[in-house]
């Protein structure tokens, strides 16, 4: 083969494999595009439940307790069938690489359990003595299925199974014959539900607090001199969110203020003789405006964590002091319905 040919056919062999090597690399940009494009559009929130809508669809005056139940059950189809499904549990791209969905759907999750603990425990029975419904007994550990789980049981499987079963719930609700199964709109099962959004809310305040690094007062063992503890603790304790969870957190906050939103506007519509009696309208109104104010548009395309009074926002911070401001206002909501 003459030296003219090798030549030849070395030059066509080193663009046969730059041409092989830019295909490559341009399969490898395109299919990251169309990854930013899914995580961009699978981030969508979920849309809220319309609560009037409920209301409306029943023909008459549904029963006490339909608009709670059936509120819960749709905020949970709408974390399922949002944009890109439910996205905690998926094991393949994009979604393994996505954390602030997950997030906003564990911090929904948690206030599902939430309220159907207290559907089970208090307002489907009459006191303490009483059988507790069949239906809620089964959809409450439903709903406490890890929500990383992806087989064996699957989340999405038992979340479904447990809207089944509220929805069961609900139908005998609605049914005048039946008078076994009941939702006891009472002052008392109001406040155990509070109570544990007050929790709720405090606790994800002080974590989005500590997006910048606070330093407090020990209060564990305030106002109680007979109080104790298993191990000693420091008088001033520091807490700080690692650089990593901040989103995260902020994220969980808001997906956990979105259904509590809904789960307020439920409750308000079927404790209302409850909140007219103790004049507690008003307060529980303004739980939900502030809560609502979380609820704003994100316009940064990150979340950022600026110093408390620096040049940059901190929307830790920001989203804390409307959570701070709900739950101070729930707690006096406690207070008025323990008076009244």
């Amino acid at each position: 083969m003459s030296e003219s040919n090798i030549e030849l056919d070395e030059v066509t062999g080193n663009g046969r494999g730059r041409k092989k090597w830019s295909a490559v690399l341009a399969t490898i940009i395109v299919l990251l595009v169309l990854m930013l494009v899914f995580i961009f559009v699978w981030s969508s929130e979920p849309e809220p439940v319309d609560i009037n809508t409920i209301q409306q669809s029943y023909s008459g005056e549904a029963p006490r307790g339909y608009v709670t139940v059936e509120t819960t059950a749709q905020i949970v189809e709408n974390l399922l069938n949002k944009s890109g499904g439910f996205l905690s549990n998926d094991i393949m791209p994009p979604s393994v690489f996505m954390d602030n969905m997950p997030a906003f759907e564990f911090g929904a999750l948690v206030q599902i359990r939430d309220i159907a603990q207290v559907l089970r425990n208090d307002i489907s029975r009459s006191q303490s003595q009483s059988l507790e419904d069949e239906a809620l007994k089964f959809a409450e550990p439903a709903f406490n299925i890890d929500h990383r789980k992806w087989m064996f049981p699957r989340a999405e499987r038992e979340y479904r199974k447990g809207v089944k079963l509220l929805r069961e719930y609900r139908d005998r609700l609605a049914d005048p014959q039946d008078s076994n199964t009941q939702f006891y709109a009472r002052s008392d099962n109001l406040r155990s539900w509070l109570y544990l959004v007050s929790k709720r809310l405090g606790g994800l305040s002080q974590r989005l607090s500590a997006s910048v690094g606070r330093s407090r007062i020990n209060t564990d063992l305030a106002n109680d001199a007979s109080a104790e503890q298993s191990t000693p603790s420091s008088s001033i304790v520091t807490v700080t969110t690692p650089w990593m969870e901040i989103d995260d957190v902020f994220w969980e906050a808001r997906g956990a203020t979105w259904a509590q939103i809904q789960l307020l506007k439920a409750i308000e519509k079927d404790f209302a003789h409850v909140l007219e009696d103790k004049n507690a309208r008003t307060s529980f109104q303004q739980i939900i405006m502030e809560l609502e104010a979380t609820q704003e548009p994100i316009w940064s395309p990150m979340i950022l964590n600026g110093d408390e009074f620096g040049f940059f926002s901190n929307h830790s911070l920001v989203m804390s002091s409307y959570i701070s401001r709900a739950n101070a206002a729930t707690i006096d909501l406690i207070d008025l319905l323990k008076g009244g």
